[in-house]
């Protein structure tokens, strides 16, 4: 390369370099910002992560410390000093339910089904089931008509306890007498996916009970 070449070439690279020293002066900052929003997002989510782990560990050894307790009573109250929201305030409420079941306090767990199914900022599976639980601890204590409307919904297709639901629906009509109406639901019930062998085994009971033997075998 001659002088002249040569001359140009570094000229060429020096003004190169003053406007990419430029440009950095200018615009240096947003590349910085990036790296500090990028690291300090990394660093955010891993605290989240930790924190989410800490409280839901937190929340099970309350859970694991009040069922521990010996006495049914002893055990309800530990259940409801445990402070608990969204889908953690639910299970604490289903949970506390099975005790006052077990405590023979039919009356309180209902109260305690009502206010899960009730609560609309919880997840739609808990209220489901709180719902589906309600109805079947109530019994004919319940008018029809309400356990009607409450399983409605729960027997429509998709719906997460349309089997169990189903099931409650055919109780309905035996309790009605209408013999033919609770052999279809269960025998729709033994035509779902997926159903438990205790399930099953309970449905082709009621059907023999009533006189309808099962359409399809387990």
């Amino acid at each position: 390369m001659s002088n002249p070449d040569s001359f140009i070439a570094e000229v060429t690279e020096e003004v190169r370099r003053d406007r990419l020293f430029a440009l950095f002066r200018r615009y240096g900052w947003i590349a910085v910002l990036a790296v500090v929003l990028v690291v300090g997002g990394a660093a955010w989510n891993e605290w989240r992560k930790a924190r989410d782990r800490a409280a839901a560990e937190a929340f099970g050894d309350a859970v694991l410390s009040a069922l521990g307790v010996d006495d049914r009573a002893g055990r309800a109250g530990a259940l409801a000093a445990i402070d608990a929201a969204g889908g953690r305030g639910a299970v604490l409420g289903l949970l506390a339910a099975a005790e006052a079941v077990a405590a023979e306090d039919r009356d309180a767990a209902l109260a305690r089904l009502a206010a899960v199914a009730a609560d609309a900022t919880l997840p739609a599976s808990y209220r489901s089931l709180a719902t589906l639980k309600r109805v079947m601890l109530a019994g004919t204590a319940m008018p029809v008509a309400e356990r009607e409307a409450a399983l409605a919904p729960l027997a429509a297709a998709g719906a997460p306890f349309r089997a169990l639901a189903l099931e409650q629906q055919a109780i309905l009509r035996v309790e009605a007498g209408d013999g033919a109406a609770a052999a279809a639901l269960l025998n729709q019930v033994l035509d779902e996916p997926g159903i438990t062998s205790a399930q099953r085994r309970r449905v082709s009971q009621l059907l023999v009970a009533i006189a309808a033997p099962p359409r399809s075998a387990g």
